[in-house]
């Protein structure tokens, strides 16, 4: 068997997609479709059923994708013991991260990360936490790291970091303490957006509270937590957002944090990965360092 094969084989399982698979690898889909073809000849097996326009693993398809999952990874680590040390590893590591994670956790993680490995490079894609388990489940990143659990087979999360969410005014708004839920009910409110792990978390307090979402004044949904702040700060309206987030401007004395009572929901940043994808050894690496390097 050839190896290059099998990894382009890999691909398409992952992508189930002839195109998208030869899209990542940077390969015609006529060539993709080359190697496949060649894989079966070789084998003497079906490896994939078309039916309209997917293809669908056959039962020795499938027993493939195991070994060659295998084989690749034993084929990586092999390269690695011939090499005289891990700083020879090079290559491009694919992550998704939301957005509290891609500005306070993640610089940190790849600049020790590239202090044992400095011939790496990576292609960060930040978005929502939702969207960020999406690109997992389909392949199209290496891993992913977000503030909330979106519950599949496929996923696997490692807990890296904990933290809280606050309360945060402009600095021309006082409110006594201590702040419960009901007391800011009547407060202009700028919402982070539904596909956000910081909002899922506020709704189920407020369901937690029997609050409906449309009790709170909502004046505006935002996307990136950045233009939240300023919209804080101009006193556009109140919200509430990781302490991470909030920390830096109460520091510089440019916001108010306060603390919601009975909101004790503390909350796990976590790398998700899918179990399904094969990973380099240059993702695995970091998979299996990330805790470490949070620290």
């Amino acid at each position: 068997m050839d190896l290059h094969q099998l990894y382009v084989f890999t691909k398409v399982v992952e992508h189930k997609s002839f195109s998208k698979a030869a899209e990542d690898i940077f390969l015609s889909q006529s060539t993709v479709s080359s190697h496949i073809q060649a894989l079966e000849k070789t084998l003497s097996i079906k490896l994939f059923d078309r039916v309209g326009r997917e293809s669908i693993l056959t039962p020795n398809g499938e027993r493939l994708y195991q070994w060659a999952r295998k084989l690749l990874l034993l084929k990586d680590q092999a390269l690695l013991d011939l090499k005289q040390g891990m700083t020879d590893l090079r290559g491009m590591i694919r992550m998704a991260v939301s957005s509290v994670p891609g500005q306070f956790v993640i610089p940190k993680m790849v600049k020790q990360f590239r202090q044992n490995y400095p011939e790496v490079y990576f292609h960060i894609h930040q978005s929502s936490s939702k969207n960020v388990a999406e690109k997992v489940l389909n392949g199209s990143v290496d891993f992913g790291i977000l503030g909330e659990k979106y519950e599949d087979d496929k996923l696997r999360y490692i807990p890296l970091l904990k933290e809280k969410l606050v309360l945060v005014t402009s600095n021309e708004l006082e409110i006594p303490g201590p702040v419960n839920i009901q007391d800011i009910l009547h407060y202009p409110f700028v919402m982070r957006s539904s596909n956000s792990g910081t909002n899922a978390i506020f709704e189920r307090f407020l369901k937690k509270n029997k609050i409906a979402k449309d009790q709170l004044n909502i004046v505006s949904y935002i996307e990136d937590g950045q233009s939240l702040l300023q919209f804080v700060i101009q006193n556009v309206g109140i919200s509430v957002l990781s302490e991470m987030v909030a920390r830096e401007y109460f520091d510089k004395n440019m916001l108010k944090m306060y603390e919601l009572s009975g909101f004790d929901n503390e909350r796990y940043f976590y790398l998700v990965y899918n179990i399904n994808k094969t990973q380099s050894l240059l993702s695995k690496l970091f998979i299996e360092e990330a805790v470490d390097l949070v620290k």
